[in-house]
């Protein structure tokens, strides 16, 4: 079985190691104490917290196929004539969308402002993150 230490678990959450020992502490993420008094968090247990801290589809005027959104802080927007260039980082994520100027300009999307990513994709490469 998969565990994580504590720092391991706030880095996959995207939060600090203390939000992690409070949601422990709190009862909210299940851990145990190993031999070496280390905390470790099973990756089931991990991947139950982290459903459950995903947001809600939008109401029933936002429907949509798409199941991948990403909120985040737009950091940069790039536009020529034509086309835009929007960085989001959503947490520990960079997301890079291109997009039309006009789709930009109607977004008010500039450096500071909130947005969500929302990722429809047909093709996703999955990487197994570590030598576990």
């Amino acid at each position: 079985m998969t565990a994580y230490r504590i720092g391991e678990a706030a880095a996959l959450l995207g939060v600090s190691g203390d939000t992690v020992r409070r949601l422990v502490d709190a009862g909210k993420l299940g851990a145990v104490r190993g031999d070496n008094g280390h905390r470790y968090i099973s990756g089931t247990e991990l991947a139950r917290f982290a459903r459950s801290q995903a947001e809600p589809p939008g109401d029933a005027s936002q429907r949509s196929s798409a199941r991948n959104r990403m909120r985040g802080i737009v950091t940069a927007v790039t536009r020529d004539s034509v086309m835009a260039q929007v960085d989001i980082q959503a947490g520990p994520f960079r997301v890079v969308s291109l997009m039309s100027r006009e789709a930009a300009d109607e977004l008010g999307l500039e450096a500071g402002s909130t947005a969500v990513a929302v990722i429809k994709s047909t093709n996703v490469v999955v990487e197994r993150g570590d030598d576990r």
